[in-house]
C-alpha cells in the first residue's frame, strides 16, 4: 500500500517544506504505519510523487536521521529505525545539550574549552593568504570543488604527511569539514544499524554521539596510561567482531594519555588478526612538549587497517571547519558517497586558502608559535596544582595536548564540585561527560586552551577554596545562586 500519497504539503505555509515532509513521515512512523526497517522511497521517487525538489526530501531524511527515526545505508537507501526515539541510547547527545546550556561570559574562567581563544588566531597571516587567493584566482576561488577535495590541497596534505612518516597518495585523501564531520562520515560509510564498534573508556562524547546516531552498539575498552587494555581488547574482538576500533593515540581526550609504541604495534596486529579497522583520531599530536617524536599508528600501518583522521581547525581557527581522512583504497567509494550526501563538498575557497597556507610553511610556523604558548600554560598550570592542591588531587603529566585529567583523592562528588565552581564562574568538564554510563570515576578534565596565565591562577585558587570547603564540611557546601 502506498502510504505516501496521503502526505499533503502546504506551499503557502511558513513552515519549510522539508519540515512538513519530515513531520508527515514522523506521523506515519509514530503510528506504526511505517514499520521498523521499512525502506523509504528513493529521494528522486518521493520528490516526483510529491512534486518537490530533491533537496526537500534530502533535508527531510537528514532531519529524521538526526532524530534517530531513520537510518541510512550507503548504496542501499534510507530505512525506518527499529528503536523508538524515546528508547534510543543517547547519553552523549544529552551531554552535549547540557554543555550548551552553560552560560559563558567574558568573566568566565573556562577550563572546559579545548578550542583556542580568539587572540591566538593567526588573523594577519591568514588575511594575506586570503587576499593573495582572491587576486590570483578571482571568481574561480568560489567555484565548487569535487567531493573528494581540491586536488592541489590533497597534494599538499600528502606532502605534509611525510613529516609524520605517513606515505599516502593524493587519491587516498578525503577533505572534510572538520573532525566531527569526519567521524560522522565514517559512521555513515562503515556502520549499519546494530553494528558493533570499540572505543576507549573514557572517550570523546562527540564521537559517541555520531556512532549512536547510526544505531551502533558501542563497547568501551578500559584505557590504561599507555593505551587500551590489550587483554580486554582482544577478548572483545573475539566476542563482538566489531566494524572498527576508534582511538586517539596522542594526548587522548579526555585523559591526555598517549599510546606506547609496543601497544600501537600490538593493536595493529590484532586488527589484522580479527579483520577489523582502526580509526585513528589524531587529536593533537602537533602539541608535543617533549623531545620524543610522535609516531602515528598510520605510519606503522603496512596492511591498510588504519583510517587516519586529522583536523586543521582545532588549533588554527575552529570556524574554518577543515580536516582530512587518509583512507584504505577499498573504503574510498563508500566514504566519498557518504561525503556527497552530507554536504557535497567542503568550502572550495577555504581549501584553496589553506593549500597556499600549507605550501608557504605558515601552518608549520603557527604550530611552532602556539606550541610555545601552550607549553608555558601547561607548565604554569602544573606548577600551581603542585603548589596548592597536591594533597587534594593527582594527575599524570601528558607532555602535550591541551588538558590535564585530574583525579580527586577524596570521595567528593565531581558533579557537585562542577556545579559549585560554575556558580563561581569557573567551568570544568566532569568525568561523567566522557562515559557511556556517565560514571564520573572521580575525575575531571582541566583544559588550558582558552585561559591565560592570570585566569589559570585565579581559577586554581577558587578550585582550592571550594575543595577545602567541601572537605571540611561537605553537607554545608552549596552552589551560590
Amino acid at each position: 500500500m502506498d502510504y505516501f500519497v496521503s502526505i499533503q504539503l502546504d506551499r503557502n505555509s511558513k513552515i519549510p517544506l522539508y519540515q512538513q515532509l519530515a513531520d508527515a513521515l514522523y506521523d506515519l512512523i509514530s503510528k506504526d504505519i511505517l514499520k521498523a526497517n521499512t525502506k523509504l522511497p528513493t529521494i528522486r521517487k518521493l520528490a516526483n510523487k510529491l512534486k518537490v525538489n530533491n533537496v526537500t526530501v534530502i533535508n527531510a531524511y537528514k532531519y529524521l536521521e538526526k532524530k534517530g527515526l531513520v537510518y541510512s545505508q550507503v548504496g542501499s537507501g534510507t530505512y525506518v529505525s527499529p528503536i523508538p526515539v524515546k528508547d534510543m541510547p543517547s547519553p552523549a547527545y544529552e551531554e552535549k545539550k547540557e554543555i550548551k546550556q552553560i552560560m559563558i561570559t567574558e568573566d568566565s574562567i573556562n577550563f572546559a574549552s579545548i578550542s583556542p581563544s580568539t587572540d591566538l588566531f593567526p588573523v594577519e597571516s591568514f588575511k594575506c593568504i586570503v587576499n593573495e587567493i582572491l587576486d590570483k584566482d578571482k571568481g574561480n576561488a568560489f567555484s565548487y570543488q569535487e567531493s573528494q577535495g581540491y586536488e592541489k590541497l590533497r597534494e599538499s596534505v600528502a606532502d605534509y604527511l611525510k613529516s609524520y612518516g605517513i606515505n599516502s597518495s593524493k587519491d587516498r585523501i578525503q577533505i572534510i569539514s572538520g573532525a566531527q564531520q569526519g567521524i560522522d562520515i565514517l559512521s555513515k560509510a562503515l556502520l549499519q544499524y546494530g553494528d558493533t564498534l570499540l572505543v576507549e573508556k573514557p572517550t570523546y562524547h562527540g564521537a559517541i554521539a555520531a556512532f549512536q546516531s547510526r544505531g551502533a552498539r558501542i563497547i568501551e575498552v578500559p584505557l590504561e596510561t599507555d593505551g587500551m587494555d590489550l587483554e580486554i581488547l582482544e577478548n572483545y574482538l573475539k566476542i563482538y567482531h566489531p566494524k572498527f576500533i576508534y582511538l586517539m593515540p596522542y594526548y587522548q581526550n579526555p585523559t591526555g594519555y598517549s599510546y606506547s609504541l609496543k601497544k600501537k604495534r600490538t593493536i595493529l596486529d590484532l586488527a589484522e588478526k580479527y579483520n577489523t579497522y582502526i580509526i585513528e583520531d589524531d587529536y593533537l599530536s602537533d602539541l608535543n612538549y617533549s623531545e620524543e617524536k610522535s609516531i602515528p599508528i598510520k605510519a606503522l600501518d603496512h596492511r591498510n587497517r588504519v583510517i587516519f583522521l586529522k583536523s586543521f581547525s582545532k588549533i588554527l581557527m575552529p570556524g574554518l571547519r577543515l580536516g582530512f581522512l587518509v583512507v584504505p583504497k577499498n573504503l574510498l567509494d563508500n566514504i566519498l558517497s557518504a561525503k556527497q550526501t552530507t554536504d557535497i563538498t567542503t568550502s572550495g575557497f577555504i581549501q584553496r586558502v589553506f593549500d597556499l597556507y600549507l605550501r608557504k610553511g605558515l601552518w608549520k610556523s603557527h604550530i611552532n608559535e602556539i606550541r610555545e604558548i601552550y607549553k608555558k600554560r601547561y607548565i604554569y598550570l602544573m606548577k600551581l596544582l603542585d603548589e596548592h592542591l597536591k594533597n587534594e588531587i593527582s594527575y599524570i603529566p601528558p607532555d602535550g595536548g591541551l588538558s590535564l585529567w585530574i583525579k580527586l583523592k577524596a570521595s567528593i562528588s565531581v558533579d557537585k564540585l562542577s556545579d559549585i565552581l560554575l556558580s563561581r564562574n569557573v567551568i570544568i568538564s566532569p568525568g561523567s561527560l566522557f562515559s557511556l554510563s556517565k560514571e564520573s570515576l572521580n575525575y575531571f578534565r582541566l583544559s588550558f586552551a582558552a585561559v591565560n596565565e592570570k585566569q589559570i591562577h585565579e581559577g586554581i585558587l577558587i578550585l582550592k577554596e571550594v575543595l577545602n570547603n567541601m572537605n571540611s564540611d561537605p553537607a554545608s557546601v552549596e552552589p551560590i545562586l
